[in-house]
């Protein structure tokens, strides 16, 4: 087998007390069984067999769908502390294996910007980790501001994960929400953040967003034609436009390696802004890699994805 070289950006963990509060969420939405599965199955050594298995050197952890806020705001901040300890202890029992992607109890900006700050300055988190929408709220609403002011002057890496809102999750009862509304909400969240001109006036963080952007790519022109007619929004958007901007984000492959997928990514963004991600455990990574393979992608393309890009972004996951 080859040496461990690879590093998966999406990549999920459930902590035994987090298990319950997402299970009962989970059958309360209606969420599939094999999903559910999953999510009670998983140990920590399941997970470090499954990347021996595929060479994968570091895994950055993150919470997967909906993160830590059930409708409960205290709940959430005991939650949000619960997983974010337990990735702190994964990377302590397993050196150089597992990095972190921060929980916060969003929508409480208050308590978000106290768990950014205990994550990243007292369990060094690799960046914060955050669903694309909180209580049919979006990340470029004014009244979270004050995060992306402090992530600006922290310079951080910030990791989305899609969720389905409310106000869309059952509109087809029979297709489930990970089909239609839970990627689209990631393009909700790009949206939001580009037409508030939050990408704009906060150029310090670095954005990463799931499953290969989703519909951004292939509404880049759309976004386009709307920005170029409003003069108000063209001024937020900045002065790169929407382009320019897109470009600057990065993007992972989790679920989402197949040829139509990567031949817009691709077309928008640069090969340096794609990162590796798995989804696991819901898919595995044999699968992800298996997949970038049949797409099409060369051995360069590969390298660049699987590992030196995730370097370039967050050179301490090298350790």
């Amino acid at each position: 087998m080859p040496s461990p070289h690879r590093i998966d950006v999406h990549h999920h963990f459930f902590p035994p007390e987090y298990v319950g509060p997402l299970t009962r969420w989970a059958q309360a939405n209606g969420i599939g069984a094999a999903v559910q599965k999953s999510q009670i199955d998983w140990t920590i050594a399941r997970a470090v067999e499954e990347m021996d298995r595929t060479a994968l050197a570091t895994a950055v952890l993150s919470t997967s769908t909906p993160g830590v806020y059930f409708g409960d705001a205290a709940e959430a901040r005991k939650l949000a502390r619960i997983c974010n300890e337990f990735a702190a202890r994964m990377q302590g029992d397993h050196p150089g294996r597992f990095g972190s992607f921060a929980s916060v109890p969003m929508p409480d900006v208050d308590a978000t910007l106290r768990e950014i700050n205990y994550a990243l300055d007292v369990l060094k988190a690799d960046g914060i980790g955050m669903p694309t929408s909180f209580d049919n709220a979006w990340p470029g609403d004014a009244k979270f501001t004050p995060i992306w002011e402090e992530l600006n002057r922290r310079k951080a890496v910030v990791y989305f994960h899609p969720v389905a809102p409310d106000c869309c999750s059952a509109l087809m009862d029979y297709v489930p929400a990970s089909v239609v509304e839970v990627p689209q909400d990631t393009t909700r969240a790009v949206v939001s953040l580009l037409f508030s001109g939050t990408f704009a006036r906060f150029p310090g963080i670095r954005w990463i967003f799931s499953h290969a952007g989703a519909g951004v790519p292939v509404l880049a022109g759309r976004m386009t034609n709307a920005v170029t007619r409003s003069k108000a929004i063209e001024e937020k958007v900045g002065p790169d436009g929407v382009r320019g901007a897109l470009r600057k984000l990065y993007y992972d492959t989790a679920n989402s390696a197949y040829a139509p997928t990567f031949a817009a990514l691709l077309s928008l963004a640069p090969l340096s802004q794609v990162l590796l991600g798995s989804d696991y455990p819901y898919l595995t990574i044999a699968q992800n890699l298996e997949d970038m393979v049949a797409a099409g992608l060369s051995p360069a393309q590969c390298k660049a994805i699987e590992r030196d890009n995730a370097l370039a972004l967050m050179p301490r996951l090298a350790r």
